[in-house]
């Protein structure tokens, strides 16, 4: 007998090789019927998988997300069943599970086409409904080559080839189908009933660009209907919401093939990025932080110094001046160190907050760009914290409230994730686990709720990621408390201590938005480019009915602006209804429509976007309703209302 603990902490025996379906099965029927497979031992299972050790165990259903994962394997698993069903010759390379799908790419000599995705799903249904089991086998290595050379499918075979040579290959059948695969995955075709194949793309194999392109065949997979048509709405709704769409229509920012992946921000972009930025630097003052700014190109040495060129290469930029070789900066830490280091600090100086907007430049593949979200140059709200080990935790416990403080101007919901210890890092166990420790503790003393994501540390400490949701329900992660006890002895940093003696500081690094360029990226999707009106790049519009009141709309004109508004005004000889709804379009919170009753009366005619027609207000009152708005940053952006 072996024995199971359950999540609960109970613990019950069962025979060797009871399958996890089983153990569902012991604890209650309807929990059976549920179940998409288990972690066990922290590792997914199959409910048709074995248990042949002690064990913890947690049942999967498709809520988690791991049972997602296992649910959306086998997805595309039918996917590539029906592709070769269609087009027979067809050969697979991979078709992994991702975030809210999956994908398989392909090598055909078919090019599929947005008309072929319909003729796919259909017989992705068929294969549903023949119930198909999906079964597990493992053939030795050499075997196992042989098997899939026999099929006739060259990118398994090259995978199988650069496995070790003792290594048991598993294998997953469904009818005709098999497909050369770890799992685990379902135990039938048939609980995947609400599928949708999204989009076609190009892919090379293996990432690696003078590999052959293959087409990936894009989808996504739920258990039920409602759950696909809410996520398609979403989708729907994302695509409004796009901001290199958006960033286009209103003028904020462009991409050009002369530097792909380096945005160029225009005037009314620009409006919106120097409030974010003056915002940060009033909160900071605030503070207590000092600005400072580094340079954007420094020797290469000091990055062989800092740890970044052995683990940060291949995304760095490199020159040479005067026959030296130098580096673009991808981050701004090295920099405050030499800031640091030019001065010395007694334990009296300690805490020192020094926070940089800093230009940075990352070599990001090409195919990962994506508009402000994925570029190669951006500009970090980054500080360092220089600090004693004393003052440690409090100073953890002031980041994670100044970017709750942040955070909740924007009207974002977040969630804390503390990140652990990557495979590529610097530094030893038992300095890792006490950084690791001390930011488990003030997120646990602050009640602040948090999951682990193993591994997924800085290479020179843990961290705690903040998670925004944004008003469809997406999370983007933005801040960031990294902890780093490396650098300061990378840099040999001291302070004075009470003793006299000399001791290390301890490090935070930390961001609130992340990037400017990304950041405001998520705020156009956010607010569907409806910026609040303490946000907007245009405040007020004055549409004239017609020219003989531009006169009067230019007074308006000259009053608003002495206010510090931001105006603007159309005087094209287009029809006011016209005006307007290129007003709207243009997402412009206030529009003041101005005539002759409105000359007469000395008023202006009122159109607030998102609710309409307010009537006619005198200047004074509007003025007041907009200064109200701004000076509370109220959220009052139609777009966060999904």
């Amino acid at each position: 007998m072996i024995k199971v603990t359950l999540p609960d902490g109970s613990i019950r025996e069962v025979e060797k090789g009871t399958k996890v379906i089983d153990v569902a099965k012991s604890i209650s029927d309807g929990l059976a019927r549920v179940i998409v497979g288990a972690m066990v031992n922290g590792k997914k299972a199959g409910i048709e998988d074995a248990i042949l050790e002690d064990c913890t165990i947690q049942l999967l259903k498709f809520e988690d997300e791991e049972g997602q994962d296992i649910f959306r394997h086998t997805s595309s698993h039918i996917l590539a069943q029906a592709v070769q069903r269609l087009f027979p010759g067809t050969i697979l390379a991979i078709g992994p599970a991702i975030d809210n799908g999956f994908y398989y790419d392909f090598d055909s000599t078919h090019v599929f086409t947005e008309g072929d995705l319909e003729k796919i799903e259909a017989e992705m249904k068929k294969i549903v409904k023949e119930s198909l089991p999906v079964e597990r086998f493992e053939l030795p290595r050499d075997e196992a080559m042989r098997y899939m050379e026999e099929r006739g499918e060259k990118y398994k075979v090259e995978l199988i080839r650069d496995l070790p040579e003792d290594v048991i290959i598993s294998f997953y059948k469904q009818g005709e189908f098999v497909d050369l695969c770890a799992g685990p995955h379902l135990d039938s075709t048939k609980k995947v009933k609400a599928f949708k194949l999204l989009s076609l793309a190009g892919a090379y194999w293996r990432g690696n660009e003078n590999n052959k392109m293959l087409q990936r065949i894009y989808g996504t997979s739920f258990e039920k209907n409602s759950q696909l048509e809410a996520y398609l709405h979403r989708l729907e709704e994302a695509k409004k919401r796009d901001h290199r769409r958006l960033g286009r229509e209103l003028d904020l920012f462009s991409m050009h093939e002369e530097g792909p992946g380096f945005p160029f921000f225009h005037p009314k972009g620009m409006i919106v990025r120097n409030i974010l930025e003056n915002l940060w630097r009033e909160e900071h003052i605030k503070k207590g932080y000092g600005e400072i700014k580094t340079p954007i190109i420094l020797n290469e040495a000091l990055w062989h110094r800092s740890g970044h060129y052995q683990n940060y290469k291949e995304n760095m930029y490199f020159t040479q001046i005067d026959e030296e070789d130098y580096a673009v900066k991808p981050m701004n830490c090295p920099g405050a160190m030499l800031v640091y280091k030019s001065n010395m600090y007694s334990y009296r100086d300690l805490p020192l907050r020094m926070g940089e907007m800093g230009l940075v430049h990352r070599h990001e593949m090409s195919g990962a760009l994506h508009g402000l979200m994925r570029v190669r140059s951006f500009t970090q709200d980054d500080a360092h914290l220089f600090m004693t080990l004393d003052q440690l935790k409090d100073e953890i416990k002031g980041v994670v409230r100044f970017t709750d403080e942040m955070y909740r101007i924007f009207g974002f919901k977040y969630h804390v994730e503390l990140s652990t210890r990557p495979e590529k890092s610097i530094g030893t166990e038992q300095e890792w686990e006490m950084a690791t420790e001390a930011l488990r503790i003030a997120l646990e003393e602050m009640n602040v709720t948090f999951i682990v994501n193993e591994g997924d540390g800085a290479f020179y400490g843990p961290k705690i990621d903040f998670h925004l949701e944004d008003a469809i329900g997406r999370t983007w992660q933005c801040g960031t408390c990294q902890l780093d006890f490396q650098m300061p002895q990378r840099f040999e940093l001291t302070y004075v201590g009470s003793d006299g003696e000399k001791h290390t500081p301890v490090i935070l690094h930390r961001t609130i938005f992340g990037s400017i360029e990304r950041f405001l990226g998520i705020l156009i999707e956010h607010y569907a480019g409806a910026f609040p009106t303490w946000l907007a790049p245009v405040q007020v519009i004055i549409l004239p009915i017609s020219e003989k009141f531009n006169a009067y709309a230019g007074d308006i004109k000259e009053e608003l602006e002495k206010q510090g508004f931001r105006v603007q005004m159309d005087l094209r000889s287009e029809k006011i209804g016209y005006k307007i709804r290129e007003a709207q379009l243009a997402k412009i919170p206030f529009m003041f429509v101005v005539g002759e009753k409105e000359v007469e009366n000395q008023t202006v005619s009122v159109r607030l976007r998102g609710k309409g027609d307010m009537g006619s207000l005198k200047l004074e009152e509007v003025s007041q309703m907009i200064e109200e708005k701004i000076n509370s940053r109220e959220n009052d952006s139609p777009g966060i209302e999904g």
